[in-house]
């Protein structure tokens, strides 16, 4: 035991000279990023260096486990170059809070922000370098308010995290004492079922966040939270049952918002979001997917929002394979642009 201890504690030293080289080389790139006027996060080149790994590790570290090391290490890198702000849906141990430090690591600075609009006003403002913000559930679609903010902002889509969603019921009181759930509304449309099948007389009230619902559930024991685990420690409020969400494979998508987009990088697979207005008349929505269709792209999501222009009137969010400055997306973009009345590309982002 002493010898491989002792191996282990030369191995150490080797890899924390290493660590101090690579966060050396970070600052360097960072001055020379700020000299460009180019942003210190870098996305593609993170899903590059990703992709290089798991490649060389060939199973000798489990993968879950070197992405894990690895996404401090960058966190670090990051912080190096720069003091890097990200705003997210809060309070503190929302799912979204969870999702930004798997993105992020936890090496930069976290702003937590009451609202989804207000945390594109945060990035818009230079209060924030990034913003991230749910856009999706596997469960309950999509989520409303970030993608009306979406269609109004000059903000850009420049990554995206998928984060496997477990609900638990949190509450100070015995399951026969709980009288309100509280959480927010994708949140308690994930766990209907499970609430109709146990808690079917209990008041069901939407709220802000998760968080803000343990914090409901931390001062009355008369009220459950629907939330996480994270969320059960960070505010003390024990857990009463695990895993009450209607599909355990249940994910939300969230996206990461900031103010330039992402350029082309060549062996890393895109995916780009859009959204347009169509011509009211008949075969209007056939028309703008049937020259993806011809250019061989793959269509990855279309949902419809009213515009809030005019009644009746509607936008369309596209989702596809494919970055915005390849040659075949250009292509069926530019017709589109001379036959929409509207087109506007809301960011490309590593799949």
């Amino acid at each position: 035991m002493d010898k491989y201890r002792k191996e282990i504690d030369a191995i150490d030293s080797q890899i924390l000279d290493l660590l101090a080289r690579r966060i050396c080389c970070a600052k360097e790139i960072g001055k020379i990023k700020a000299g460009n006027g180019e942003d210190i996060y870098a996305p593609s080149r993170e899903k590059l260096i990703f992709e290089k790994l798991e490649k060389k590790n060939a199973g000798k570290i489990p993968e879950r486990s070197l992405k894990a090391i690895y996404r401090e290490i960058i966190s670090a890198s990051i912080s190096a170059e720069k003091k890097l702000m990200v705003a997210y849906l809060g309070p503190k141990a929302t799912f979204t809070n969870q999702a930004a430090v798997k993105n992020f690591g936890s090496s930069v600075e976290y702003v937590p922000i009451p609202s989804i609009p207000d945390v594109f006003l945060a990035v818009k403002a230079g209060d924030a370098d990034y913003g991230v913000i749910p856009i999706e559930n596997s469960t309950e679609g999509a989520v409303l308010h970030s993608m009306d903010m979406l269609a109004e902002t000059s903000l850009t889509i420049v990554g995206q995290v998928y984060q496997p969603i477990e609900h638990c019921l949190l509450s100070r009181g015995t399951l026969e004492s709980i009288r309100k759930v509280c959480s927010k509304d994708q949140a308690i449309g994930q766990c209907r079922g499970w609430l109709h099948r146990n808690l079917s007389n209990v008041v069901l009230e939407s709220v802000d966040s998760t968080a803000k619902a343990v914090e409901m559930a931390a001062e009355n024991p008369e009220i459950a939270a629907i939330a996480s685990e994270v969320a059960s420690t960070c505010y003390g409020v024990p857990i009463r049952e695990r895993s009450i969400q209607d599909q355990k494979d249940n994910q939300t998508r969230f996206l990461v918002i900031g103010t330039k987009p992402n350029k082309f990088a060549a062996g890393v697979r895109y995916r780009t979001s859009i959204v347009v207005s169509i011509n009211d008349r008949p075969g209007a929505l056939s028309e703008v997917i049937t020259p993806f269709e011809k250019a061989g792209i793959n269509l990855l999501r279309i949902e419809s929002r009213p515009s809030h222009k005019k009644a009746w009137d509607y936008y369309f969010f596209i989702d596809f394979e494919g970055h915005w400055e390849s040659d075949a997306v250009r292509d069926v973009a530019s017709y589109l642009k001379y036959s929409l009345p509207m087109i506007k590309w809301l960011g490309s982002y590593p799949m």
